[in-house]
């Protein structure tokens, strides 16, 4: 398998609309269009995406996350590996370049959230070395 990871681009949107369909996340090229565009304008998120023979077959989210009572860190702000190329260590190569950014250098720890549903995500994240720190809830408060 020769894979290519590369900066995501906003011709991407689809393949990524449709890799995050796979996880339940109703989206479409429009909708992640415009969020890929706000988040890559920001100068402290990136998304990588990996290619194997030019087609789409996962995506990473990561930023820079400041906190008044925290040192800084990275946060994993999603990873989808498509269904038909898991357990073939692309999710695990995608959080590593991630991590690896220059402009993370500063930051101690790298930091994801799982639903708790997502077993198989609770498994992966564990083999490649991270550890449950805690559980809480998450509460949203709908503005509109």
């Amino acid at each position: 398998m020769k894979l290519l990871i590369r900066n995501t681009e906003l011709r991407d949107s689809e393949a990524i609309a449709q890799l995050s369909n796979q996880l339940g996340y109703k989206s479409e090229k429009g909708i992640i269009e415009k969020r890929l565009n706000n988040i890559l304008s920001n100068k402290n998120n990136y998304v990588l995406v990996a290619l194997e023979n030019e087609k789409i077959v996962g995506w990473v989210h990561g930023f820079y996350s400041l906190r008044v009572e925290s040192d800084p860190f990275i946060e994993i702000g999603g990873l989808v590996v498509n269904e038909n190329y898991r357990k073939k260590g692309i999710g695990k190569i995608l959080v590593d370049k991630i991590i690896k950014r220059p402009d993370f250098k500063e930051c101690k720890k790298v930091r994801v959230r799982c639903n708790t549903v997502r077993e198989e995500s609770h498994i992966f994240y564990q083999k490649i070395g991270f550890k449950i720190n805690k559980e809480q809830k998450v509460f949203d408060k709908l503005l509109r």
